[in-house]
C-alpha cells in the first residue's frame, strides 16, 4: 500500500471542497482512494460555530446523540456518543479552525459520493473509492488514532468468516475493517497538528473490493453495532447516558 500526504492550501469558511481537492491533488489513477480530513469538509459546507456565540459544552451537548456530562470525566473531557462512533466532544475540534469550532460535517458519506462521483466522472475511472476521516482516542491507549466517519466506492469489510485458517480451521467471527484500517493509516501521514496536508492519496489496494454503486442505508448500518450487543456492552450500557434530542 502507498499513501501519498496532499499539502493544500490553508481552507477557510466559502471554499468548494472539490475545489481544493482538485487545485490540490495530482492525476487520480484506477483503484486508488482518496482519504478527506472531515475538517475541511465541514468548512467548507459551513458546519462551524464561531467560539464567541456558544460555550463548548452546551455544542457537544446538542450535537450528541448520547453523551456523558463533563463532571464525570476527570480530565473535564465529554465522552460523547454521535452516529454510532463512541468520540470525545461530539468530534467537535478547535485546532486549525481561525476563531470557530468545527463540527462534523452534516453527512459524510453523502460528502464521500458527492467527491467520488466528481471525479469518477472527471477522469473516467472504473474503480475509486473516498474516505472521510477524523481522530480519536482508544480506551487504555495513550494517543490518537484515525477513524473513518463515511466512505463510499468500496467494500468496508473484508469477511473472513468460513474461511480456514494456515492451519484448516474454519474461521467464525473475523471481519477485517478496510475501512477505518485505510482511515488510520492516511491519518497518520497527513498528521495532527500544521502539517497542512488534510488529504491523502492511497494506491496499490489489492486487498480492497471496489463497488460501483454508492453506499446503501443496509450498508452503513450493517456497520454498526447497538450498545447491547457490542463487546463491551456491559461496561456501555453500566453508564447513566444522556441526551437533549
Amino acid at each position: 500500500m502507498k499513501i501519498t500526504p496532499i499539502k493544500t492550501p490553508k481552507v477557510k469558511i466559502d471554499c468548494d471542497i472539490l475545489d481544493v481537492i482538485e487545485s490540490s491533488l495530482p492525476k487520480i489513477k484506477d483503484n486508488s482512494i482518496i482519504s478527506v480530513t472531515s475538517k475541511i469538509v465541514s468548512i467548507c459546507e459551513g458546519s462551524i460555530v464561531p467560539l464567541d456565540t456558544i460555550e463548548k459544552k452546551d455544542l457537544v451537548y446538542r450535537e450528541a446523540d448520547l453523551y456523558l456530562p463533563k463532571e464525570k470525566n476527570k480530565y473535564g473531557t465529554i465522552l460523547t456518543i454521535k452516529n454510532d462512533i463512541m468520540i470525545p466532544t461530539s468530534g467537535i475540534d478547535e485546532s486549525n479552525g481561525d476563531g470557530f469550532y468545527i463540527l462534523w460535517p452534516k453527512d459524510a458519506y453523502e460528502s464521500a459520493n458527492k467527491i467520488r462521483k466528481y471525479f469518477k466522472e472527471k477522469y473516467n475511472l472504473k474503480n475509486f473509492g473516498v474516505i472521510i476521516t477524523d481522530s480519536k482516542t482508544t480506551p487504555l491507549r495513550l494517543g490518537t488514532t484515525g477513524i473513518a466517519i463515511g466512505y463510499s466506492g468500496f467494500k468496508p469489510l473484508n469477511n473472513y468468516i468460513g474461511k480456514r485458517d494456515i492451519f484448516g480451521k474454519k474461521m467464525k467471527i473475523t471481519k477485517a475493517n478496510i475501512m477505518d484500517g485505510l482511515a488510520v493509516a492516511s491519518v497518520l501521514v497527513m498528521g495532527e497538528g500544521s502539517e497542512q496536508t488534510p488529504l491523502a492519496l492511497i494506491e496499490e489496494v489489492p486487498f480492497v473490493t471496489f463497488s460501483d454503486k454508492n453506499p446503501s442505508k443496509k450498508e452503513i448500518n450493517s456497520l454498526r453495532i447497538k450498545l447491547e450487543n457490542d463487546l463491551y456492552g456491559e461496561l456501555l450500557t453500566s453508564v447513566d447516558w444522556k441526551t437533549q434530542k
